[in-house]
């Protein structure tokens, strides 16, 4: 079941941040104070820098707009999406944790079916401190929650798992589906709560949504860049995918887990599903082609830590993707851009050694 709200000791409040992309107040952090309080916030707001965004006292936070972050990163700052929730990555760039936290400003606290409130962070970081298994499916799921364990035929010699580098959580209420879905189904709710966790298998892609996310930083952080979307582009709604499409091929290739199911949020607003649309018509065309792209893509062995595996990708996506629309070749740019201020940002990090520190950590526990 989920964690209770009144019995965790918040872990990892030195080593994580909590990022929040948002063009209004951000009341909503009051019904998450007793989780999120103790970590540290950063507030990437979108759209007129000019605007106050009032964040309620008690907070411990950081808040940068776009005079910010043209300001910080100059002629790089082309790489951040602008009036487009993908802004959230400028907040992976800016940290200096080891893990990431994302979260929308229109998702609350859910209850689990015994009304318990779900303390979605400790899950995610359950998640990412326990082991995933990517070549081998468990068919009890994730065989490091507590009551669960590989089940007979599993092979010994692949228990010990790797680490979890992706937390990808879940939503009641509303759910997270595409403008035509939303036409047809415009009063569908998500009530099912389904009390697991498992890891996606290696080679299996995966649509990635952005607003109850968690990651480690150190080994995927230079994947996890949300594209070009929103003001100026042929395309929105799409930056969550992208990035997700991207780190999974990353994830594989370095052999990293990635897991999904628990924890929930509640969801609490539906988007306007015309201008959703308007965002997606060319994503949903597209996507027939992208994601084959994306199933077909093998790294090189050169390729041993998430900047050398993006900056390859993007090359393939050039070639490959560029002939579809010239906006590839805008993105395949703007992708080695986010690595230039990536790289500007943060001193490199050896992702074998991580890994090796990783898992020595999990076996103590």
């Amino acid at each position: 079941m989920s964690v209770p709200a009144t019995t965790v000791t918040p872990p990892l409040a030195d080593e994580l941040d909590i990022v929040i992309p948002t063009i209004r107040n951000l009341d909503f952090l009051e019904q998450w104070r007793s989780f999120f309080q103790p970590y540290h916030l950063i507030i990437v707001q979108d759209g007129d820098p000019t605007k106050t965004i009032r964040v309620p006292d008690g907070f411990d936070y950081e808040l940068y707009n776009r005079n910010d972050i043209n300001k910080m990163l100059g002629s790089k700052a082309s790489c951040i999406s602008f009036k487009d929730s993908a802004c959230r990555c400028f907040g992976f760039l800016v940290s200096k944790k080891k893990y990431i936290f994302t979260i929308d400003d229109d998702c609350f606290v859910a209850k689990d079916p015994s009304g318990q409130e779900i303390n979605a962070l400790a899950q995610h970081i359950q998640n990412l401190l326990t082991p995933a298994t990517p070549f081998f499916f468990n068919t009890l799921y994730d065989p490091f929650r507590e009551g669960a364990d590989f089940v007979r035929g599993y092979p010994f010699s692949l228990r010990e798992g790797v680490t979890t580098a992706i937390s990808h959580g879940l939503w009641l209420n509303i759910p997270d589906y595409d403008a035509p879905t939303q036409l047809v189904k415009p009063l569908e709710r998500n009530s099912r709560y389904v009390d697991a966790v498992l890891t996606i298998p290696k080679g299996t892609l995966f649509p990635m949504c952005g607003m109850n996310l968690a990651f480690h930083r150190e080994l995927i952080g230079p994947a996890m860049y949300f594209g070009l979307m929103g003001d100026g582009q042929p395309i929105g709604r799409y930056d969550d995918m992208w990035a997700g499409w991207c780190a999974k091929v990353i994830c594989d290739h370095l052999g990293l887990g990635v897991k999904t199911g628990l924890p929930y949020i509640w969801h609490s607003k539906a988007s306007n599903p015309f201008v959703n649309l308007k965002k997606e018509y060319k994503g949903i065309y597209w996507q027939e082609e992208i994601i084959p792209f994306f199933q077909s893509v093998v790294l090189s062995k050169e390729c041993t830590t998430p900047q050398k595996c993006y900056v390859e990708l993007s090359k393939l996506v050039k070639e490959k993707l560029g002939p579809i629309d010239p906006y590839f070749q805008k993105l395949a740019g703007e992708m080695v851009t986010w690595i230039d201020a990536w790289d500007q940002l943060n001193p490199s990090t050896d992702v074998a050694q991580v890994k090796k520190t990783d898992t020595a950590a999990a076996k103590k526990k």
